[in-house]
């Protein structure tokens, strides 16, 4: 479709299959049976809180005939009708667009730089070179890790020219226990790297809606190894951000925090550094790498349905829209749209322009990990590669 609003109906090179089922050999089986095998290259698997991950492996395995299957636990997944919490939700793509290889960084903590290297090496120089046919990859982190900002700079390190795109695992807002999907099994404290080679055009995504325009902080004690803040502007983390934004310290919520993000500067670009609740001691527990002396400043947000419809407006030189966008949403994103009662605008958006994905505790993209951002890539049609 040309210059206009994007085709609503099903994509063309991936296949897009859910269960609700809760008992987890059910929803393998009816997610799996809207699969061929026989045409799927590999699958990508977000899984929703509370289902039994060591049968869903093995399950998977079976009902899709050994097609190497990928992904991870979520806190949420956004289907064809949206944001869910309780869908398993499986991505298919096709022989005909996609060739992968796929490497498991395990344990992720602690985090041995020479090991990554070496791994990473050897799977892109094992990983033969199709003519004509792009590169990309995708990593899906341990989100309770604390491991993500590094993973990212070393992988974007390595993968020179290849552009690196992810989210980080979750489990609801449970914040307890995150897994990766490989080999028919599912890893605690691990990464998942998936370099994938296409025939399709891709373009990628990246974007926040928050503007740099509230009061200056500084971090003046924290816990960098564990992202943990106890003092910013030398008072307690969790007292003086509740009055910098102007309530009760006990009415800290994941929502609180999702509206009042604060945000930190690098190559002139402003990023959120987000919070995933209050500690002991009035300490902050951060999503994403702090340090002694940051500063940083609230943001201010821009009207969050626009900005997510405007973003995802894409099209390649032809003008034509995405088969498809895979995206990386962030739980607290999410919440925010949710308590402003909008999720039914926010559905439509990526029901139009047909975005399947899950929700993530961070994301990763051009070698940072980030919160509060949407990281997606959109494909398009196989010919504008060969028209352009």
């Amino acid at each position: 479709m040309r210059d206009g609003e994007p085709d609503t109906g099903r994509p063309r090179h991936v296949t897009v299959a859910q269960s609700f089922a809760r008992d987890a050999a059910t929803a393998a089986c009816e997610a799996s049976a809207q699969i061929d095998p026989g045409d799927t290259c590999f699958v990508l698997a977000f899984v929703p809180d509370g289902l039994d991950c060591d049968a869903l492996a093995p399950a998977l395995e079976d009902a899709l005939d050994g097609v190497p299957v990928f992904g991870c636990t979520t806190a949420g997944q956004i289907t064809a009708d949206g944001y869910q919490d309780e869908a398993l939700l499986l991505i298919a793509f096709r022989r005909e667009h996609f060739r992968c290889a796929s490497t498991l960084v395990e344990p992720l903590k602690p985090l041995s730089i020479a090991a990554i290297i070496e791994q990473v090496r050897d799977a892109d120089t094992r990983f033969t070179h199709t003519a004509g046919w792009s590169r990309l990859a995708l990593v899906f982190a341990d989100g309770l890790s604390k491991q993500e900002d590094l993973l990212a700079s070393v992988l974007e390190t390595m993968l020179e020219g290849i552009p690196v795109f992810g989210g980080s695992a979750g489990d609801g807002l449970s914040f307890k226990r995150t897994r990766i999907l490989r080999n028919g099994a599912f890893h605690d404290n691990a990464a998942l790297l998936l370099l994938i080679e296409t025939n399709l055009r891709y373009q990628g995504l990246s974007f926040d809606h928050f503007l740099p325009e509230g009061r200056e902080l500084v971090i003046t004690a924290a816990n960098t190894e564990e992202r943990m803040v106890y003092e910013i502007n030398g008072a307690p983390a969790a007292t003086e951000f509740a009055r910098l934004v102007g309530c009760d310290v006990r009415d800290l919520s994941p929502e609180v925090f999702a509206e009042n993000p604060m945000l930190v500067r690098h190559n002139r670009n402003h990023y959120v550094r987000a919070v995933s609740g209050v500690r002991e001691a009035q300490a902050l527990s951060f999503l994403a790498a702090i340090d002694e002396g940051l500063v940083m400043v609230l943001g201010r947000g821009k009207e969050i349905i626009e900005t997510l419809d405007h973003e995802l407006d894409v099209s390649d030189p032809a003008g034509e829209r995405p088969d498809f966008i895979l995206g990386f949403d962030c739980v607290l994103r999410r919440l925010e749209i949710e308590q402003k009662q909008l999720g039914a605008a926010a559905n439509e958006v990526f029901r139009r322009r047909r975005v399947f994905g899950f929700n993530t505790y961070g994301e990763q993209h051009c070698g940072l990990h980030m919160n509060q951002t949407f990281v997606g890539i959109a494909f398009f049609d196989p010919e504008r590669n060969r028209l352009h």
